[in-house]
């Protein structure tokens, strides 16, 4: 954790990355604009880079910290090389500058002004952004979250076209064709749309339906390709959330890829909330109140809240649905005790990836 008396002897070097260049800018720690650059994504744009800063460093008796918005893993590159070169680096959300940018009595975008507005982020938060780490196991976790992505856009395409084949299939068969089969996209089901057709069908609207029933069934084994590939990473990884009752690997991927190196986070409520499991305060004067909060991993919020509903199914944990039917007796509604219960959760799986233990609620 970066000390906060530190602040008066760093010099913050804010970095907008983009695919093929990185705008870089560096303050004093009272605000001061020290210097602006604008640099290539190669290993000699680097190093230029970091020879700007370090003679900036030295003329302002300042020691360099790095800070980069990166919203699409372009700055991946520079980050592996900063650290590999032994200097701190850190992740700022690009959220934090958005509300810095909308606060501004003449808001205005650019990348200079957005290296900008991560470098005062980092003066303001600098003790609460997570250091960026080249470890084996962020690597993995950046495999699995990739692939994780990967299947999320796979099933929304497979959405699409099941919702299209079904108008499809209703004016072939009208509604007889769901009496063909339990489940008209199965397996054997495509087979039958592949090659049937009802007499005196239009041949567009049968053309258009075998289209559609090629594209899904190609979805359908890709999809069970990338599960089989991300069953074999997690395993790989030695993570244990598969042990979980109902946590399967989707959901499983889905948090590992999230949480990547879990040594980022100090603590259970370090990454509750960077979840966005932690309660959010709302007191005033005697009243004492909290709120559940829409901040934080989104996603990551996404899988503690599948897990939690896994938790107290019928085929989920007994000593879950026991806790959640406390907090109801308590007087919590079912809502606040789900709440509840995924920040139990959080912590659990914070001691699970870090101590590649199985699961196990308390007693």
């Amino acid at each position: 954790m970066f000390a906060s008396c530190d602040r008066k002897t760093t010099l913050f070097v804010g970095v907008d990355v983009h695919r093929d260049t990185h705008t870089a800018v560096g303050l004093s720690p009272f605000g001061e604009k020290l210097f602006e650059m604008t640099v290539g994504n190669y290993e000699e744009d680097f190093r230029t880079l970091t020879a700007k800063v370090d003679e900036v460093s030295k003329m302002s008796v300042l020691s360099p910290f790095y800070g980069l918005e990166d919203c699409h893993s372009y700055g991946e590159r520079l980050a592996g090389y900063l650290v590999s070169e032994g200097l701190r680096v850190v992740s700022v959300p690009p959220i934090l500058v958005d509300e810095r940018r909308v606060r501004e009595t003449h808001p205005e975008k650019s990348d200079s002004l957005d290296a900008l507005g991560v470098a005062r982020v980092m003066i303001q938060r600098i003790d609460m952004l997570p250091l960026f780490t080249v470890t084996e196991e962020s690597r993995k976790a950046k495999q699995i979250k990739e692939l994780s992505h990967d299947r999320d856009f796979l099933v929304s395409e497979r959405t699409r076209l099941k919702n299209q084949l079904h108008t499809l299939l209703h004016r072939l068969w009208n509604s007889a064709y769901r009496l063909k089969f339990k489940d008209p996209f199965s397996k054997k089901a495509l087979r039958y749309w592949s090659h049937a057709a009802p007499g005196g069908s239009d041949p567009f609207v049968v053309r258009s339906m075998r289209r559609k029933v090629k594209r899904l069934s190609a979805i359908r084994a890709e999809v069970d390709e990338i599960d089989d590939e991300l069953l074999r990473l997690i395993e790989e990884s030695g993570h244990t959330l598969t042990t979980a009752n109902g946590i399967g690997t989707t959901i499983a991927a889905e948090i590992i890829g999230e949480v990547g190196d879990v040594n980022r986070f100090h603590s259970p409520a370090a990454l509750a909330k960077y979840a966005g499991c932690a309660p959010r305060e709302c007191s005033s004067g005697k009243t004492t109140r909290h709120r559940k909060t829409r901040s934080g991993n989104r996603r990551l919020n996404r899988a503690f809240h599948r897990m939690a509903l896994s938790q107290i199914s019928i085929s989920g944990n007994k000593k879950a649905r026991e806790y959640f039917q406390r907090k109801v007796s308590e007087g919590k509604s079912k809502a606040q005790a789900l709440v509840c219960l995924r920040r139990q959760l959080v912590n659990i799986v914070w001691m699970m990836m870090k101590h590649r233990t199985e699961f196990q609620l308390p007693a």
